[in-house]
């Protein structure tokens, strides 16, 4: 029976760890997670997704601050695999090379494209018509290894990143532990990673969210649909943040940032086109149609969204 330890943290992570659980052929000696962490508005110390979900299947779970807290323990474990999905820490070369089979990543974009801490929000961002999982052989670099399996699936047209990634989240799930299953029986065959095509994914900031109203509204509806849920897309209005959590591109023309209510319809001009204003989120409010907010706002003609910082 194939021993197979699970590193993993937020929700995306525990479709694959139930996955493997109920495969019935393997052992998991141990799951890694991160530590507990303040959450809420409370601030109060929570268990990480795949914590809860490790303990509610009856598994030994550990946290540390690093793994390499574990070293001793993880090598009597003697693991034949580790299987790794958004676990959150950098392995060194003694965890990468402790399995016999290796630490096997599931990474949620088509390698070597988007590579980083946040693929699924910059396929959106940059208007790729398809995403995927890829699951690889963990090496040194980032997001380098060789590859096992991949799977491709179109991105929606109104699809947002967490949409999406909760779709990959199942996809990879069986494109993992397939994976595990041709480890086990001698049948993986990696194949290397081309240098052509590589981009990077960068970690994503708060700022990123703000809107340039310059910019065209193609661009736009990306930016509002790839930062959804966070860091959350977001201008200003009068002094205060106004968050966007759905818009449509419209071929009427305004002044960019130009915002006006036209037969019920709340727009926005941009540097191309228009984007209509769906759902919004006033600052210190839920959030609601935009039309509505129009309505309650009072909103004057012309007025422009960004204006003041």
């Amino acid at each position: 029976m194939m021993r197979v330890v699970f590193a993993g943290t937020p929700e995306i992570a525990v479709p694959s760890l139930t996955a493997i659980a109920e495969h019935g052929g393997w052992e998991i000696p141990l799951v890694l997670s991160q530590p507990d962490r303040p959450a809420g508005r409370g601030r109060k110390l929570s268990p990480s997704p795949v914590r809860q979900a490790a303990e509610a299947l009856g598994l030994t779970v550990a946290t540390p601050e690093k793994p390499k807290e574990l070293r001793e323990r993880l090598t009597e474990l003697a693991p034949d695999a580790i299987a790794v999905v958004a676990y959150g820490h950098i392995f060194r070369r003694w965890l990468l090379e402790l399995p016999p089979h290796g630490c096997v990543n599931l990474h949620f974009s088509l390698l070597p494209r988007h590579r980083g801490v946040a693929p699924v929000q910059w396929s959106i961002l940059e208007g790729d018509v398809e995403s995927g999982v890829s699951v690889i052989r963990m090496d040194r670099g980032v997001d380098t290894g060789p590859v096992f399996r991949q799977s491709a699936t179109p991105i929606g047209e109104q699809e947002t990143s967490g949409e999406l990634l909760q779709r990959l989240a199942r996809i990879g799930a069986g494109e993992l532990v397939r994976t595990l299953e041709q480890l086990e029986d001698g049948s993986a065959r990696p194949a290397e990673q081309p240098d052509d095509g590589a981009t990077y994914a960068r970690r994503l900031e708060k700022e990123d969210g703000r809107i340039d109203w310059s910019r065209s509204a193609v661009e736009i509806h990306r930016q509002v649909r790839g930062l959804s849920p966070w860091p959350g897309a977001f201008t200003t209005w009068r002094g205060t943040r106004l968050k966007l959590h759905r818009v449509e591109c419209r071929a009427d023309r305004l002044p960019a940032g130009a915002v006006r209510r036209v037969d019920g319809v709340l727009l926005c001009g941009t540097g191309e086109g228009s984007v209509e204003l769906k759902v919004v989120q006033p600052q210190g409010k839920p959030a609601m149609e935009g039309d509505a907010w129009a309505l309650g706002a009072r909103l004057t003609d012309p007025e422009i969204l960004g204006a003041t910082a």
